[in-house]
């Protein structure tokens, strides 16, 4: 008997993200920290690397944020503050469409400026260019959903999407029921998420919280600071050869 698919992607692959994204990102910070950052070139075409690098950052953290607290603040706080299912809707569709648009203006820009400059496609890797690829596609996507959305702003699809999330937050492992008979696009747009998810620690993404998980853990394992010092002059060379102690 062959895997359902859809059961694979929605109640088996959000947990497998989950997973390799805690545990990967922790096992690369201890192997490497020196690794949670993003490689700079901005020596290079910094004009380009300017507007780009703004709106797509600008955009993809409100894209995300949206994402995160759409998806996951439960019905019956709407239902309790009186917050009607379209009026998030159409908000939803206003800014996540604004932001997404930047989003995949910045993404071009910056892939357009890696691909096109010979000197920066040398220092590009694999996982570079592929991550950035993806996270176009995933925005491009998202916002064809939009036009699926403008076909049903009664909420009733939104509230589908949340319980599904929330669902999968709580072990229910049902929860792939409620998104099975959704349209292929939604289906595409959940399933490069979780892909990306997967690649998160693998690749440059990871420096979004490297700024957030250093301090802590600095605190929870103290080890050797690096200080620049204001001495002048060079310490004088320690000779290779030892004085024998006198006996």
């Amino acid at each position: 008997m062959f895997l359902d698919l859809d059961y694979f992607i929605f109640g088996i692959m959000p947990y497998i993200a989950l997973t390799v994204l805690i545990v990967g990102s922790i096992a690369r910070y201890e192997k490497d920290p020196f690794t949670w950052k993003s490689s700079s070139s901005q020596l290079l075409r910094r004009k380009q690397l300017w507007w780009g690098s703004v709106l797509f950052h600008v955009g993809i953290i409100t894209v995300f944020g949206g994402h995160l607290i759409g998806l996951f603040t439960p019905v019956w706080i709407l239902d309790t503050l009186g917050i009607p299912y379209a009026m998030k809707q159409w908000a939803a569709v206003i800014l996540g469409g604004t932001a997404g648009i930047a989003a995949l203006i910045g993404a071009s820009l910056l892939i357009h400026r890696r691909v096109m400059d010979p000197r920066i496609w040398r220092h590009t890797s694999f996982a570079d260019i592929g991550i950035l690829v993806l996270i176009w596609l995933q925005l491009f996507i998202g916002l064809g959903t939009i036009f699926l959305t403008l076909q049903h702003m009664d909420g009733a699809e939104m509230v589908r999407f949340m319980t599904w999330s929330q669902s999968v937050i709580l072990l229910n492992l049902n929860a792939w029921a409620m998104v099975v008979d959704v349209h292929w696009l939604y289906k595409a747009h959940i399933f490069l998420g979780l892909l990306i998810t997967i690649l998160f620690p693998f690749t440059r993404l990871v420096h979004m919280v490297s700024g957030f998980a250093a301090p802590f853990r600095f605190l929870l394992r103290p080890g050797y600071q690096i200080v620049r010092s204001r001495r002048q002059k060079a310490l004088p060379k320690r000779s290779a050869a030892k004085a024998t102690p006198a006996e």
